[in-house]
């Protein structure tokens, strides 16, 4: 380790033991806001609806009146958003249904059909090499690992980005083989420079089909996050995924993730609440993720074993002995209650579980290993009359299902559990009951509007309150995204960005329980937590982070060489709008002296001071941490 990195290290050190006990205790190290000041509450609105304030953006939304702003943000649709959806553009993989997913980036299942002679091999060219290199790799599958360190591709992968990728092409063609073994590790980065769009999607492909659509997913997910005028939407669009959470790796779920989020969540994210919850309970995604799909009654036709055409005679064994199936399953009936809509509190019992399990049954995916959607299976579905929470559930098939959702929609118990939730994402970990019981009336009164309920909340005096200033401990997701926006920072490549995402223990799309990440400050914040951020903080504001680009010397203003107090106070104005407590002030003050922030030396006195130390120690500092 440098000397000089050394040294800032002990800063970082110095810093974090300052500043975790705040944080730990949940002690707010602010001025409380006037009511009055508009510019407070243009940063109080902008920290609770967006993913973090840019530059200028306290200064806009207080011209244009909060009300006017928020009322703007809760119609996304009135907002141009071109700006955002052009860094998305080149993933061509948000833009395609399941079926085409799989198609175009096979899973070994679909190879091996292909080696069957049960599909064709597509007649794309470049799909057409996906799959040749696949093959090539399956039919390897059994054989010793072969030397991968040879440097036979080297003046392949030397070649302009074009032409190398057109040499690619014809090398799956005449030694796929030699790629299955290679095209991974350093060759890989090497094959990928300067390459972007299909090119690019192809050569990963080549390497691992699986990964396109995910590395976009997740990609695009920060890119809209950190760019996107629709912040609202953005906001929404995750709390609600989180709520009804499914899990990306698991088997169909790499191809169904995408759409789910793209068809299903983002168009209803102010919609009707039971609009929400049919379209997702009819998701591929969701349906697969708690296994719906293979739910199956105890005594339907396809449990019994009776043949889908009657007028085919059973066997007497079949007519004595249930065929083997997958049987009832009750992990979708659980989480729909406990998770979707009443809460663990909601009133329900095991047996409702049960019976909610047999009304679901039949509730399927038509042809699951070729990306296909909802289905409705009479075979599976369970017949007779059902008890549900007290209610009688005539037997009529797929309605019954239709008719739970719409109980479990508007049931009491379910306003108060989703406006509880709404209110902890955007107001406080503990939210005043008054508010709460505000929402929910809203939420009856209103059949589940959700902009009406966020509106109530937006409008109530609990959400303005003093209390409610600073009270929010920020994701590492909402940390990360809103270290971005207030640093105004140029991402070429949000990929580092997952990486230190990653690191921070919260991956997109990779929580596995259907309870979603915790938005709560007792999840996130510790010891090692804080370090991790502040050495993130550090490595953002000084451009350590490959593909993101920030310019501190920018945010700190044209100041005269050697202002220390100056460049410390424009990157507060800049970084924080200037609402930066007395102990973060003094404690980055106490070490403007150090020699790494300094930047002193006998010799030369007036050199200019380490602007992107201090601002990454403001980034890590717990007034940025919280919002």
């Amino acid at each position: 380790m440098k000397l000089g990195r050394y040294r800032l290290v002990l800063v970082l050190f110095g810093i974090v033991a300052c500043i975790a006990t705040p944080i730990l205790a949940g002690k707010k190290n602010h001025p409380d806001p006037a009511s009055s000041d508009q510019r407070k509450r243009a940063l109080h609105a902008l920290n609770r609806l967006t993913f973090g304030p840019r530059p200028g953006d306290v200064d806009q939304v207080s011209a244009v009146g909060v009300d006017k702003w928020l009322d703007q943000q809760l119609h996304p649709e009135k907002i141009n958003d071109s700006a955002a959806e052009s860094r998305v553009s080149g993933f061509q993989t948000l833009r395609m249904a399941p079926a085409q997913l799989l198609e175009q980036f096979p899973e070994r299942q679909y190879i091996k059909e292909v080696l069957d002679g049960k599909r064709p091999i597509p007649s794309s060219p470049d799909v057409r090499a996906i799959y040749q290199v696949q093959i090539a790799r399956y039919e390897m599958r059994d054989e010793p690992k072969p030397d991968d360190t040879d440097t036979s591709l080297d003046p392949l992968l030397a070649l302009p980005p074009d032409r190398r990728y057109q040499q690619l092409l014809g090398l799956a063609s005449t030694n796929a083989r030699d790629l299955a073994v290679k095209l991974r590790g350093k060759h890989l980065q090497q094959a990928l420079d300067g390459m972007s769009g299909s090119p690019r999607e192809t050569v990963i492909a080549m390497a691992n089909p699986q990964r396109v659509p995910e590395e976009e997913l997740v990609q695009a997910k920060l890119l809209r996050a950190i760019y996107s005028q629709r912040q609202l939407e953005e906001v929404m669009t995750d709390f609600w995924f989180n709520h009804f959470n499914v899990f990306l790796p698991k088997g169909a779920d790499r191809y169904f993730v995408s759409s789910y989020e793209r068809d299903v969540i983002r168009p209803r994210a102010f919609g009707k609440f039971e609009d929400l919850l049919v379209a997702t309970a009819k998701s591929p995604a969701m349906l697969f993720y708690l296994d719906n799909w293979l739910s199956e009654g105890p005594d339907s036709p396809k449990a019994l074993g009776i043949p889908e055409h009657p007028r085919r005679r059973m066997s007497p064994i079949a007519n004595n002995k249930r065929k083997r199936g997958d049987g009832l399953n009750e992990n979708y009936a659980r989480e729909i209650m406990e998770l979707h809509t009443l809460g663990v509190d909601g009133g329900y019992t095991q047996q409702d579980v049960t019976e909610l399990a047999k009304v679901l049954t039949g509730w399927t995916i038509d042809k699951p290993n070729q990306g296909g959607g909802f289905k409705f299976d009479a075979r599976m579905h369970q017949p007779g009359t059902k008890m549900v929470l007290g209610h009688r559930i005539k037997d009529k098939g797929e309605k019954e299902g239709m008719e739970m959702l719409h109980l479990l929609a508007t049931n009491p118990h379910t306003a108060h559990f989703i406006s509880l939730k709404l209110a902890q994402r955007f107001v406080s970990d503990n939210p005043p009951d008054s508010l709460v019981a505000s929402m929910s009336k809203t939420f009856l009164k209103k059949k589940g509007d959700i902009r009406e309920v966020l509106t109530t909340m937006f409008r109530s005096p609990e959400f303005w309150a003093d209390d409610a200033y600073r009270a929010k401990v920020k994701t590492p997701f909402e940390f990360i995204v809103s270290s971005v926006r207030a640093t105004s920072a140029e991402v070429t490549d949000a990929g580092p960005l997952v990486g230190q995402l990653n690191n921070m223990g919260m991956p997109l799309y990779l929580m596995q329980p259907p309870t979603g990440y915790s938005v709560k400050a007792e999840k996130w914040v510790n010891s090692s937590a804080l370090l991790a951020r502040m050495n993130y903080s550090l490595a953002l504001a000084g451009n350590r982070i490959k593909g993101v680009q920030v310019d501190a010397a920018a945010l700190a203003g044209s100041l005269p060489s050697g202002t220390l107090e100056q460049s410390l106070a424009a990157l507060e104005l800049g970084l924080l709008a200037g609402d930066v407590s007395s102990a973060t002030h003094n404690s980055i003050m106490g070490r403007l002296s150090d020699p790494m922030i300094s930047q002193r030396k006998l010799d030369d006195p007036a050199r200019k001071p380490n602007v992107s130390a201090i601002a990454g120690l403001l980034l890590g500092s717990p007034d940025f941490q919280r919002k």
